[in-house]
């Protein structure tokens, strides 16, 4: 009688501890929490070109997304919104700003002030955060370069315009002094007729 009151007993501690494993899982995902990536943590671009600043959250709750920009210039606010409500955009972006969904913002006409670091800050109102980073580096299109690039094309288009009128002539040139020689080949024949018909 005493080995199936033990099996009982064993079995009984066994679903127990399953049992309180299962709910501390299921309470430690509760709260939930908020994941971030940044797919492209480095961007380089020109001067008035558009950029995506891309990123992908996830969280089980309502998240506010923050974006700010911090260079040199000093740390400028971008945009705040919270998802499936308001969005808020500071105004010295109103117009040059894009908001997507899954957290990711296009910035557009960009400058050389806008080069630096974006922040992007995930809130789930939990209160549970996820950080992301952008570097974004801005180049000027030096005009100096297109310069040469349109020096060097309008030479490259002499020398084969000059090549071409080289090849033109040497095939004028050839072409004459195949005739002079037929020419003269058929003279010399017509010659040698001449004399045979007076020898006969």
């Amino acid at each position: 009688l005493m080995r199936p009151l033990q099996d009982c007993r064993g079995r009984g501690v066994v679903v127990g501890t399953v049992t309180l494993c299962l709910a501390a899982g299921w309470a430690l995902q509760t709260p939930g929490g908020v994941s971030l990536v940044v797919p492209q943590p480095n961007i380089n671009a020109t001067v008035a070109q558009n950029i995506l600043l891309s990123v992908e959250y996830s969280c089980r709750g309502v998240a506010t997304i923050e974006w700010k920009h911090v260079s040199s210039w000093g740390t400028t606010p971008i945009v705040e919104w919270r998802s499936g409500n308001y969005v808020n955009i500071s105004t010295v972006y109103k117009d040059r700003v894009t908001t997507f969904e899954n957290g990711s913002i296009q910035l557009r006409n960009v400058g050389m002030r806008d080069a630096g670091y974006y922040f992007v800050t995930v809130t789930e109102e939990h209160g549970t955060n996820a950080y992301g980073t952008i570097i974004v580096n801005v180049y000027e299109i030096i005009y100096e370069d297109l310069h040469f690039v349109a020096v060097l094309f309008a030479f490259l288009a002499a020398v084969s315009a000059i090549l071409i009128c080289f090849m033109w002539l040497c095939n004028k040139s050839l072409h004459l002094f195949q005739k002079k020689t037929t020419h003269k080949l058929t003279a010399s024949t017509t010659e040698e007729i001449e004399l045979e018909t007076t020898e006969c």
